[in-house]
């Protein structure tokens, strides 16, 4: 993943967070879904199953052969004899398709004070962790709590990832806390942390009805797309880059509880390209 992240231009850390952001699925994940959509082209080239899954980091056939029924659903062999008479077509980037046009505003620095929780981001459970960061405290309402506890000046709840001190690991905590004055009235089971003044990209995520009792999973979704939007189609065209020396934060307000219009805003910090 080092030599992956060096490509692209990034750390360890900020690589791993994006693709994750971006494709849903860890990076070592992804590298094994690729060996095997590239083993799969190769079945239609008449070589030998062992000499494929040799070149693609399979010690064995049978355990290359076990990693592709699980993939495709079916053998090797199943495969090539069912899609002989096809051609493989590549499917479409999803690009979020919404057309968010961000503001670009300078943040002095503020004090964040909250809960957090150990995630991984290379491993595989950053997404699954944060999805279920209030579940893994049994029930609790922590966020009552916090706002009981801290009394912050103004309602809203910010979200964002920390690296380890050594992140070549992967590991990292997620914050969800909220801004505070100082931190004269944290608990010995929060974390704080100062997000230093920076240059930022915001953008507000599209209106999404999650006033019923199922909506959840769709405002989630739109979180991602547009995570996904930032960084595949936004960037690119911007003329900033991502400032990796600052920190990037989701802002909850008022204004995602249980509305037909619910949104929330994503900050990421930008310098001139």
């Amino acid at each position: 993943m080092d030599r992956i992240a060096a490509e692209a231009g990034y750390s360890v850390y900020h690589f791993c967070r994006v693709f994750s952001l971006c494709k849903g699925m860890p990076v070592i994940e992804y590298v094994r879904r690729r060996r095997l959509s590239l083993a799969a082209s190769e079945l239609f080239n008449g070589r030998r199953i062992i000499d494929i899954a040799l070149d693609y980091g399979f010690e064995t056939q049978s355990g290359f052969t076990k990693a592709f029924r699980k993939s495709f659903g079916y053998s090797p062999g199943q495969y090539a004899a069912r899609l002989s008479r096809f051609t493989a077509t590549a499917t479409a980037l999803e690009q979020g398709g919404y057309p968010m046009k961000p503001v670009i505003v300078t943040i002095p620095a503020f004090k964040v004070a909250g809960y957090g929780i150990e995630t991984n981001i290379a491993g595989g459970s950053y997404t699954k962790d944060i999805a279920s960061f209030w579940s893994h405290y049994e029930g609790e309402n922590l966020e009552s709590k916090m706002y009981e506890i801290l009394d912050p000046p103004q309602h809203g709840e910010v979200g964002l990832c920390v690296p380890s001190p050594t992140e070549q690991n992967g590991n990292a905590t997620y914050l969800l806390g909220v801004i505070v004055e100082d931190f004269s009235q944290v608990t010995a089971d929060m974390l704080t942390i100062e997000v230093p003044t920076a240059e930022y990209a915001v953008f507000t995520t599209p209106p999404v009805d999650i006033s019923g009792e199922q909506e959840s999973d769709e405002f989630a979704r739109v979180i991602q797309s547009t995570w996904k939007y930032i960084f595949e189609v936004w960037f690119p065209e911007s003329g900033y880059v991502y400032d990796e020396r600052k920190l990037d934060f989701e802002f909850y307000d008022e204004r995602c509880h249980a509305r037909p219009d619910t949104v929330m805003e994503i900050y990421v910090p930008v310098q001139a390209g």
